[in-house]
C-alpha cells in the first residue's frame, strides 16, 4: 500500500482528525488543565525486557501512567512509526541502548493532555514530538518532561508530523552539512525509497538539486520509479543499471554529483563512489547489506574522495536543543508548502503490533509502518 490514506483522502483524513483531537484537547483542557491530584491511570504499551528478535521479544503491557508534576507534560500519543532504528534498538545492535525494561519507539507525535504549573511552552491540545531517541513512542500516554519535547503545528498531516523528527532531519543536515551545494548540482543516493531517501529526493527538488536514486530491481519497478518521481526524483536507476558502462555516458548530460548518500554499504557503496565528482564527499548513515565500505586507492589518491559518516543523534549531542527545533521548524515549512510529505505508509492498529512488526522487517517493503494509538 502506497499511501496512508486507504479509506480516507490524506487531506480529508488529516482534517477529520484535527476536528476529532480538537474536541477531545478541550474537553481535557477544561477538565484538568493540572492532573497531580488525578487518580493514576493505566497504558497500554509495546515493552522489551531483553534484547532479540522484535517479533518475540516485545509484548503489549498495561503500565501506570505517572502523576503530572509541575515541570511535566502529559501526552497522548497519537501515531508512532517502525523505524530501522527501533529494530536494532530492541536486537541490541544500536549505538545508543535504553536501560531495560523499555518502551519501544524513538519517534511519534502526541497530543498535549494536562501541564504542570510550571509548564510554558505547551499547553493542552498542542501536538508534541521527541526532542531525543530514547522516550518510548509506542504506547497509548506517557508523562514526560516538558524539556523532552518540541511542539509542532497541529495543522500539520498526522503522518507527516509522526514521522518527522528522524528522516527529514537526517536527510536535510546530510544535504546542507557536508558540501556547499548549490541549484544545479546533483547528488546520488541509494536506499532511495526509504524513508530517509524519500526525505532526500523532497529536500532537494525543494533547493534546486538534481537527484541519482538508486534501488534494488524489484518486480514492481516501474511502480517504485513513478512514486519516486511524483515526489521530484529526477532519475531512478536500479543496483544494476548503475554498473553498466553505459553510466558513463549518463553524467554527459547532467553535472556529476558531489555528494552521495549511503544507507547500504558493499558493492553499492562502492558503485556511488565511482560516479561522484573529484573531490567529492560520500556520507554513510546506514548499512543495510551489513558490508564494510570498500575504497580504493586510486579514488582517495586521484579523485580525492572524502568518506564520512552522519549519525543525527551526536548531531544532537553536538548542537543545542534550540538548533534542533529551528531544525524541526524548518522541516515544519516545507511540509506547510507541500514540498515535503510523509513516506509511504501503512497504518496498523496499536494491538496489532506483530503485523507491523513483522512487515517492517521485510526486503523490499517500500511502506514505513505507523501504529495509531486510537
Amino acid at each position: 500500500m502506497w499511501g496512508c490514506g486507504a479509506l480516507l483522502g490524506a487531506r480529508t483524513r488529516s482534517r477529520l482528525w484535527r476536528e476529532v483531537l480538537v474536541a477531545w484537547g478541550r474537553r481535557w483542557s477544561a477538565a484538568a488543565p493540572y492532573s497531580a491530584s488525578a487518580e493514576p491511570s493505566r497504558v497500554r504499551a509495546l515493552v522489551y525486557g531483553h534484547h532479540g528478535d522484535p517479533a518475540k521479544v516485545v509484548e503489549l503491557k498495561d503500565l501506570e501512567l505517572a502523576a503530572v508534576g509541575g515541570s511535566d507534560v502529559h501526552v497522548r500519543m497519537l501515531a508512532a512509526p517502525i523505524n530501522p532504528s527501533d529494530i536494532n534498538m530492541i536486537q541490541g545492535n544500536y549505538g545508543l541502548l535504553p536501560k531495560l525494561p523499555a518502551v519501544g519507539g524513538n519517534e511519534g507525535v502526541g497530543q498535549v493532555v494536562a501541564v504542570g504549573s510550571s509548564v510554558t511552552g505547551v499547553k493542552p491540545g498542542d501536538w508534541v514530538i521527541p526532542a531525543n531517541a530514547g522516550l518510548g513512542t509506542w504506547r497509548t500516554e506517557a508523562v514526560f518532561s516538558e524539556e523532552a519535547l518540541i511542539g509542532v503545528p497541529s495543522d500539520i498531516p498526522l503522518q507527516s508530523a509522526a514521522t518527522l523528527s528522524v528522516n527529514p532531519c537526517t536527510a536535510y543536515r546530510m544535504l546542507m552539512d557536508f558540501e556547499q551545494l548549490q541549484p544545479g548540482d546533483s547528488v546520488i543516493q541509494n536506499a532511495s525509497n526509504s524513508g530517509v531517501g524519500q526525505a532526500v529526493i523532497q529536500i532537494a527538488a525543494a533547493l534546486g538539486l538534481r537527484t541519482v536514486n538508486v534501488v534494488r530491481d524489484r518486480p514492481d519497478i516501474q511502480k517504485l520509479t513513478d512514486r519516486l518521481k511524483s515526489l521530484g526524483a529526477e532519475h531512478v536507476v536500479t543496483e544494476e543499471e548503475l554498473r553498466k558502462p553505459e553510466m558513463k555516458n549518463f553524467f554527459k548530460d547532467m553535472p556529476q554529483p558531489r555528494l552521495a548518500l549511503n544507507c547500504v554499504g558493499g558493492k553499492s557503496s562502492t558503485e556511488l563512489l565511482r560516479h561522484l565528482a573529484p573531490g567529492g564527499t560520500m556520507v554513510t548513515y546506514g548499512g543495510m547489506a551489513k558490508q564494510p565500505v570498500i575504497a580504493s586507492v586510486s579514488q582517495l589518491i586521484f579523485k580525492d574522495l572524502k568518506l564520512r559518516g552522519f549519525w543525527l543523534s551526536q548531531w544532537k549531542k553536538d548542537h543545542s536543543p534550540a538548533q534542533f527545533k529551528e531544525l524541526i521548524l524548518t522541516l515544519c515549512s516545507l511540509i506547510g508548502r507541500g514540498q515535503l510529505t510523509a513516506p509511504a505508509c501503512s497504518e496498523v492498529p496499536l494491538q496489532d503490533y506483530q503485523r507491523a512488526l513483522e512487515a517492517s522487517m521485510q526486503p523490499f517493503v517500500s511502506s514505513k509502518q505507523i501504529l495509531t494509538m486510537c
